[in-house]
């Protein structure tokens, strides 16, 4: 048996990529969406509709997609989740949030 036999198929090169919409994740297309939604709820019936609707999805996507191009995934979330950490963290205080586990389910 000769090697030309054997069947072969093409494969992305990459298995783990995330599906990106226009460049951006799927969060980054939700909070587009949230916002075009509520100026339209706020500017729906004026005459400043088209500017501050589509302007502002306009340009908070023109923010997004330069802000992250280059950055790893869910680089947005882990952004703010650092800006709102604490920025100090001691290692000789008393955990607060630590209950003893009870064996018999009882707290």
């Amino acid at each position: 048996m000769s090697d030309a036999n054997i069947l072969t198929s093409s494969v992305p090169r990459t298995l783990e990529t995330k599906n990106k919409i226009l460049g951006l994740e799927l969060s980054d297309v939700l909070i587009l969406l949230l916002n075009l939604s509520v100026q339209n709820l706020i500017f729906g019936s004026t005459t400043m509709k088209i500017p501050m609707v589509f302007g502002t999805s306009l340009g908070l996507f023109l923010i997004l997609f330069f802000f992250k191009k280059g950055k790893p995934d869910q680089f947005l979330q882990h952004y703010f989740e650092h800006l709102i950490s604490p920025t100090v963290f001691s290692a000789n205080s008393q955990d607060l949030h630590y209950r003893k586990f009870n064996k018999g389910g009882e707290l």
